[in-house]
């Protein structure tokens, strides 16, 4: 399948290499090519520039926004939350039109520092900005709820643990699901939340993430439902 990953950050690049071993052929979206392979300075997080990244794959092309989102058959949002809508308005309504589109993307807003606060949350949430803004696009929530690692890689938390998604179209949540138990998630462990108004929560989530990962200073944990007897 062709899957068109929106940004250049840890997430796309953590997701990215997975799919292409998967057997996907995989495009990754950047407002300009030429900036983005030009630029040799680490990003805010220390990580080495995308350019150092992508000299060393191969199966991955990288092309504009507009291009990715044609490409793909399926696209992930792994833009920062600030700028998921503009980059998406940058990809043209009809490449975009009717495809299932992930996303990671949390709204956080670091203006005041850290740990961040949330752009959006209570009444609405990125998710939903997303769908209003593209009322034929099916958007799916999913994966924004922890470390890129875990994401493709479940088991390296070594006992049961969640994922949670929502959108408004039921097929392509299988779609989305599918596409996780190829990343060896166990259904049984993905729960759906329901409509895209659920974006609302599992965005919430992120200013306990932060603060969990402030405490115990290692990205690798998750949620776990538990349940006692009623």
């Amino acid at each position: 399948m062709n899957i068109g990953i929106l940004g250049t950050g840890m997430v796309a690049q953590t997701i990215a290499p997975k799919l292409v071993e998967l057997g996907h052929v995989v495009m990754i979206g950047t407002r300009n090519v030429e900036a983005t392979l030009s630029n040799t300075s680490p990003n805010q997080y220390g990580m080495p520039p995308f350019s150092e990244w992508y000299k060393n794959l191969k199966g991955i092309d990288i092309g504009t926004f507009p291009d990715t989102a044609a490409f793909g058959e399926v696209l992930m949002n792994c833009t920062s939350g600030g700028a998921s809508l503009d980059a998406l308005k940058s990809c043209s309504e009809k490449n975009l039109k009717k495809k299932i589109l992930i996303d990671l993307a949390n709204p956080l807003d670091f203006s005041k520092g850290f740990p961040p606060s949330l752009s959006v949350c209570n009444t609405d949430s990125l998710g939903e900005q997303i769908q209003r803004t593209f009322p034929e696009l099916k958007v799916v929530k999913a994966l924004n709820t922890l470390n890129a690692s875990l994401m493709i890689n479940p088991s390296l938390i070594p006992a049961d643990h969640n994922l949670f998604i929502c959108g408004n179209d039921e097929s392509a949540k299988v779609s989305v699901v599918n596409l996780l138990k190829e990343f060896r998630w166990k259904e049984k462990n993905i729960i759906d939340l329901g409509d895209i108004t659920n974006a609302r929560a599992t965005e919430m989530l992120l200013p306990i993430w932060v603060r969990l990962y402030g405490k115990y200073k290692t990205p690798l944990f998750n949620f776990t439902m538990t349940f006692g007897k009623s």
